[in-house]
């Protein structure tokens, strides 16, 4: 299936298996995806055929559609796509890299979520786009489990975040480093030191590169071939010192995002 300056609403396309789905400079709304299966997918191509000169990359728009058990394929191009308002309820979203141009609003994200980016500036063809910003804003991961999941250049506070005991939302990420240092010290197996300072040094990095120094934190980052008792003795030490801005659950500053239906 070819879409191009296609607005389709209602539309359900649920428990189909698609060879190829490829979508330009179109609109869905209200449409249904859920059990949908795609061998291949391009959700905001540049062009409908032929090379893309480089130009005008028209924005693709989801809005209001249900993605429940869809199944991405790996490294999907998302392209110039903008989601709103849209449910991803325990869809196969893993090893999705390709996602750097695309937008997500007040979306909701239930189930395992794993390996993918999120990006709030375009790595490149920022002319093309029209934007140096992607709008990443009111989404709720509150009903998500997150691994490898990375948030480039975005406000974690507008978003929202499962809490303790599984994550944490803090600031000051290279402070806190530094001030559980000595717990780390005191273990007894170099092996365990020398994999907590390689992950902490690692979330740092991180955090102060791409989020001024912000992390949603969880006991994985503490080390993930640590022990976990000493995953969750570091985690409660990293956590609880000064400037936790989370206590319980990580909510944006004005007010709670969508609920998840």
């Amino acid at each position: 299936m070819i879409f191009d300056r296609a607005r389709l609403v209602d539309v359900d396309f649920s428990g189909m298996r698609l060879a190829g789905f490829s979508v330009h400079n179109s609109t869905f709304e209200g449409c249904d995806l859920s059990g949908t299966a795609f061998d291949r997918l391009s959700m905001g191509a540049t062009c409908v055929q032929g090379p893309w000169d480089g130009v005008d990359w028209p924005q693709t728009i989801f809005r209001g559609c249900t993605f429940r058990r869809t199944r991405f394929p790996p490294l999907t191009f998302f392209g110039n796509v903008r989601f709103e308002r849209c449910v991803f309820d325990r869809s196969r979203l893993r090893n999705q890299t390709s996602t750097s141009e695309a937008e997500f609003v007040d979306c909701v994200f239930l189930g395992r979520v794993r390996e993918v980016n999120f990006w709030g500036r375009p790595t490149e063809h920022q002319t093309s786009l029209g934007r140096d910003r992607n709008d990443f804003t009111g989404n709720d991961f509150t009903g998500a489990e997150l691994d490898y999941v990375a948030f480039h250049h975005i406000d974690l506070r507008a978003q929202r975040f499962p809490g303790l005991p599984g994550y944490a939302l803090l600031d000051r990420i290279s402070e806190r480093v530094e001030k559980v240092l000595p717990l780390m010290e005191r273990w007894p197996d170099a092996r365990h030191r020398e994999e907590a300072g390689f992950s902490l040094e690692f979330l740092a990095d991180r955090a102060l590169e791409q989020n001024d120094d912000q992390a949603l934190v969880s006991p994985a980052d503490m080390g993930r071939k640590l022990p976990p008792a000493l995953r969750e003795e570091l985690f409660e030490a990293f956590r609880n010192t000064p400037s936790d801005t989370s206590p319980g659950r990580a909510v944006p500053p004005h007010g709670p995002g969508p609920a998840a239906p």
